[in-house]
């Protein structure tokens, strides 16, 4: 039998099921009973997962970049330097960049898989710092975690980010929808556990906002942290809207100075 170690902690884990992804393929997946990290065996199928970087079955995605700007650009204007640069990790499509300048905030893209169709012209300088950076939706399709979280770590120790969390008893395959089994391109599963323990291996603060996860250097209060994400949608959000000035036109004039020098 192969000792499968966790790519978490190290730990060696243990084999608690299998199942069946893109509907052919039948893979084990690895419970690390230390830190409670669940992961599949190698994901071998992954160069067919993305044949699509964003998978037909998220109907979610728009919703969802609508709802994390809004929940971000309070948690940055009230807790963060809000004239500071600011990073989308693995952002997708650029909806989020371009929603976050929208509001005002100096954001940008990275993403290695996706073509950037929203954020044009704001792609992220290669390890230039940032005051914080976002990562939502990503987590669970690292391959190497731990790889992932030391590359943003080297741009911000202030990371806001998004998962669903592994519950406490695991669902059986046909349990829990976030496998992704249909897609494969979900491989990593956190339970609390498991980002306490990163927090702790980082020496970084780690705070849980309702679905919203947070690794930070800043000592932040998180009773008013989870308050300001519960009031984003009674009017905390218009008053940063308010206050802040969207770069939209801005925007929209730098690059036409730029399209213009390159045709000079």
């Amino acid at each position: 039998m192969d000792i499968i170690k966790c790519k978490i902690c190290g730990s060696i884990t243990r084999g608690i099921f299998n199942a069946q992804i893109l509907c052919k393929y039948n893979v084990k997946y690895h419970y690390c009973d230390d830190c409670g990290f669940l992961q599949t065996e190698y994901p071998f199928w992954l160069k067919e997962s993305y044949q699509d970087s964003i998978n037909l079955s998220d109907t979610g995605l728009i919703s969802r970049n609508l709802y994390l700007s809004k929940v971000t650009a309070i948690i940055i204007y009230f807790m963060f330097d809000k004239n500071a640069r600011f990073l989308d990790f693995a952002g997708g499509f650029g909806i989020l960049v371009r929603l976050m300048r929208d509001i005002g905030f100096d954001f940008y893209w990275n993403d290695l898989y996706t073509k950037n169709l929203f954020a044009r012209g704001f792609a992220n300088e290669t390890n230039k710092k940032v005051e914080l950076i976002t990562c939502f939706e990503a987590f669970e399709h690292f391959v190497e975690p731990l790889e992932e979280i030391e590359t943003m770590m080297k741009i911000s120790k202030n990371i806001v980010f998004s998962t669903v969390i592994l519950p406490n008893s695991i669902p059986k395959p046909h349990e829990w929808w976030y496998y992704g089994l249909e897609h494969g391109q979900h491989i990593s599963f956190y339970s609390m556990r498991t980002l306490r323990y990163l927090a702790k291996k980082y020496g970084l603060n780690f705070y849980s906002m309702n679905g919203i996860y947070m690794l930070t250097e800043k000592n932040l209060n998180p009773l008013i942290l989870k308050l300001l994400v519960r009031l984003h949608n009674l009017g905390l959000f218009e008053y940063v809207l308010k206050n802040m000035k969207s770069k939209t036109f801005e925007d929209m004039q730098n690059i036409c100075i730029k399209l213009n020098r390159s045709k000079a």
